[in-house]
């Protein structure tokens, strides 16, 4: 664990025996409609009922040269993998696009009326890299309001923390990629559907948690992050991905409707981040053609948003669970829907300018290119904006 503090102006292994069950299909009832909506399939954004004139997250980008409000050589939290302009990245237009719902205007963020009203108070994100993403985007978005309030940073696994110390504000990080727990027996992962508390315990008395997941629940091969999935007491060499997710995120959903003080902390989820690995969904071919008459395969090269309301592309199978599972919480979550309004963003990913690459994976963008995560400052300043409307609009 690190620890760094600054002031800017000086600045258990047991014996066990697996007794696998052969992997099998799980039916599961997957509820599309959420409430206030019309059933079956919905590929417009969730709303809320306190949206009545405006949702937020039906809209389109419009350019605004106001924009980025922060730069990233002036903030430091933003990991390499994320840092798009110090690996070379040649264009900047992705950073200087606003999202515009329908019917209202957004709320320019304010860094210094965020730490006011939260004075005190705890920020947690909880969930993957993508979770990570947004959480350092947040911290670049107050700091450039207030760039000479003394602050501290522990970095750990899987909690790190910034806090603005003049404000007693802490925005933490908690990595927790299927929400709930993995443990580790005989040198085997093992991911368990109905556990949870080895994560949860770390999430109590927190003022605004907010929570992500989806993308790791369907990573096969070197990616996935478990060995065996555990399950009412059976063991799963594999099971259909999207019920595995399913029971997890019910686990959650029950946690939460339980454990957390509603009249004293803040829950929100946040919704599938797409991926853009596939041209074929938004412009009707197999690769897209780029600059210097290079093809794509994937997102690289990609320099525009795309127009309009709606992605032509694939809406997350994931989606789907999400949705049921927060129609059937006692007290749901809030869910930022950023899912439909980040597919439009085609051009918002790091690419090949990931300081995670070499530069031979740079000359391979058709293997190498990351269009998961997103380039910062960048989409994830508008989620942290739509989070900021939600907390205090």
């Amino acid at each position: 664990m690190a620890f760094d503090y600054c002031i800017p102006s000086s600045c258990y292994v047991i014996g066990l025996c697996l007794v696998l069950v052969q992997a099998h299909i799980v039916s599961s009832a997957l509820i599309v409609g959420l409430r206030n909506h019309h059933n079956g399939q919905h590929r417009l954004p969730i709303g809320h009922a306190n949206q009545t004139k405006c949702n937020l997250f039906v809209g389109s980008w419009v350019r605004d040269n106001t924009y980025p409000i922060y730069q990233s050589s002036n903030c430091p939290m933003i990991d390499p993998e994320f840092n798009c302009q110090m690996y070379g990245r040649p264009d900047s237009d992705y950073q200087r696009y606003r999202w515009r719902p329908i019917n209202c205007e957004l709320p320019r963020f304010n860094g210094i009326e965020f730490l006011n009203k939260m004075r005190g108070k705890t920020i947690m994100f909880v969930g993957d890299s993508l979770g990570r993403n947004q959480w350092q985007s947040l911290i670049c978005m107050i700091s450039a309001t207030v760039s000479h309030t003394p602050y501290q940073i522990t970095r750990g696994d899987p909690l790190s923390t910034f806090k603005f110390l003049e404000y007693g504000v802490s925005v933490s990080f908690y990595r927790a990629p299927y929400l709930v727990d993995i443990d580790t027996l005989q040198g085997k992962r093992i991911l368990r559907l109905e556990d949870i508390s080895g994560n949860a315990n770390n999430w109590r008395n927190v003022d605004v948690l907010s929570f992500n997941s989806g993308h790791w629940w369907i990573h096969k091969g070197g990616l996935q992050g478990w060995d065996y999935i555990e399950s009412g007491g059976a063991y799963y060499q594999d099971m259909d991905r999207l019920v595995a997710f399913e029971r997890g995120m019910r686990t959650w959903s029950r946690w939460v409707d339980g454990n957390i003080d509603r009249s004293r902390t803040k829950v929100f989820f946040q919704s599938i981040s797409p991926t853009h690995y596939n041209p074929l969904e938004w412009n009707g071919a197999p690769v897209s053609k780029v600059g210097g008459g290079i093809v794509s395969k994937n997102c690289y090269g990609e320099t525009l948003p795309l127009s309009g309301e709606l992605y032509p592309g694939a809406y997350p199978d994931q989606m789907k669970v999400v949705q049921a599972v927060m129609n059937s919480m006692h007290n749901p979550a809030y869910l930022l829907d950023i899912t439909m309004l980040s597919e439009l963003r085609k051009d918002g990913h790091p690419s090949i300018y990931s300081g995670d690459l070499n530069p031979g994976q740079r000359a391979d963008p058709s293997k190498s290119a990351d269009c998961s995560h997103w380039c910062l400052p960048g989409l994830p300043d508008t989620w942290n904006q739509l989070f900021y409307t939600a907390m205090f609009f």
